[in-house]
């Protein structure tokens, strides 16, 4: 027997490797790129939960308040585009759409009804109106942190947009 045709076939053999091995790493890393963004919408809540707080003499109330003091995972989000999943709090005046409150929980589970603490919610601008629904929603923005202002929420979220396929977000 020559031997050109099993030299033939080591080399479709390799190629054949080669390929595969070039393949599953393909798959791999659009399977492992999209669980990194799952796991950052997943974690967001609980990285923003971090928190402590001091007490500051505030001059306009006259009394001592609870400030927000941020951790470094949370200092390292500040102006990052973020993804969250989460609930839209029904406030008063919530006509534009474009600016409302969302919330890590249902609404009676939220902040506002002494479920949770004020690092589960954050207030939201959206580039286009969001429809209001108690399903729950996927947003992507630029994240914002507030210590200053006693009267905003400690996270702002800027730019929204409700992202398709998120959560219910269809």
């Amino acid at each position: 027997m020559h031997p050109l045709p099993t030299f033939y076939v080591l080399i479709f053999t390799q190629l054949n490797h080669y390929a595969m091995r070039t393949l599953l790493l393909f798959c791999a890393f659009f399977i492992f790129s999209g669980t990194a963004v799952q796991a950052q919408d997943a974690n967001l809540w609980k990285t923003l939960s971090k928190i402590t707080y001091e007490k500051k003499f505030d001059e306009l109330l006259g009394f001592k308040v609870d400030v927000p003091v941020f951790g470094e995972g949370i200092k390292t989000l500040e102006g990052e585009i973020v993804e969250v999943s989460g609930y839209i709090v029904p406030v008063e005046g919530y006509k534009s759409h474009t600016e409302f409150v969302f919330s890590a929980y249902p609404y009676n589970m939220c902040f506002f009804c002494g479920g949770a603490g004020p690092e589960t919610v954050m207030e939201v601008t959206s580039k286009e109106p969001v429809k209001y629904s108690t399903d729950r929603v996927k947003l992507r923005g630029k994240l914002l942190l507030n210590s200053d202002d006693i009267n905003r929420l400690m996270y702002v979220l800027i730019d929204a947009e409700l992202i398709k396929g998120g959560m219910d977000g269809k």
